[in-house]
């Protein structure tokens, strides 16, 4: 909270939740033409069930997709449902560490403001899931993100293609998003480790020496990679079992 003076009478200022959207990836392993968010998925492109989802919150006050400043495609496609919810920043960089923080270099927000990076193409973001982040986070010092401990038994590849060994999986996490972490902070992290090597926000506020907090997410909140997974969120998105 930051207290601030109006006219000599002091307020509290409960810091604000703002969610970014990295959406200036080219989605090669899809092997589509179309970059993976705009691909269509149950009538819609899919980045707008991701905004859906966040726009229905009542905790967000804001959501701002972070664009390549060479896409074409975004302008072609109807956003009313969103207007006045969601703005657009057109700065993204080659990785999505640069594209983060370039989005985060254009906003202008107060440094304990909570920012939510969320993939573009995770569109089965849920409510609940968003209750749960904001339940676990909204006081903690440093932040965190959903994730879902790891059930599978890991195998190390060699070079052969067979196995070299088997990697134990204790207290082994799969990182979701959102990830949650105060503005100020946030961009700091970004700016001491470069934009080459995070693959995820978490890794950029762990080289400051912090530790992100687990937050158990959920299988369903997939990320769409492989067109295998298109499928796998329309069934999730209409309630089917899969």
């Amino acid at each position: 909270m930051k207290r601030q003076s109006r006219a000599g009478w002091y307020y509290w200022q409960m810091p604000k939740n703002y969610v970014l959207i990295p959406a200036a990836g080219a989605g090669s392993r899809m092997g589509a033409e179309l970059p993976k968010q705009y691909l269509s998925l149950l009538g819609k492109p899919l980045i707008h069930h991701t905004l859906s989802a966040f726009c229905a919150h009542p905790a967000v006050a804001q959501v701002v997709v972070v664009l390549s400043p060479d896409d074409r495609w975004w302008d072609g496609y109807d956003w009313r449902d969103f207007a006045g919810r969601v703005s657009v920043l057109r700065c993204g960089g080659a990785t999505r560490a640069a594209t983060v923080l370039g989005g985060l270099q254009g906003l202008d927000l107060d440094e304990d403001d909570w920012v939510l990076v969320h993939d573009a193409v995770r569109p089965c973001i849920t409510t609940e899931l968003l209750d749960r982040l904001f339940a676990e986070l909204q006081d903690d010092e440093t932040g965190g993100l959903l994730a879902v401990p790891l059930a599978d038994t890991l195998k190390r590849a060699g070079a052969d293609g067979r196995v070299a060994n088997t990697e134990p999986r204790d207290d082994l996490w799969q990182a979701q998003t959102p990830q949650m972490f105060r503005y100020g902070l946030l961009r700091r992290a970004l700016q001491a480790l470069g934009t080459d090597t995070p693959t995820d926000e978490a890794q950029a506020v762990e080289y400051l020496g912090l530790s992100p907090k687990l937050v158990p997410g959920d299988v369903r909140n997939l990320k769409v990679t492989f067109p295998r997974d298109l499928a796998l969120a329309e069934m999730i998105l209409k309630g089917e079992k899969c």
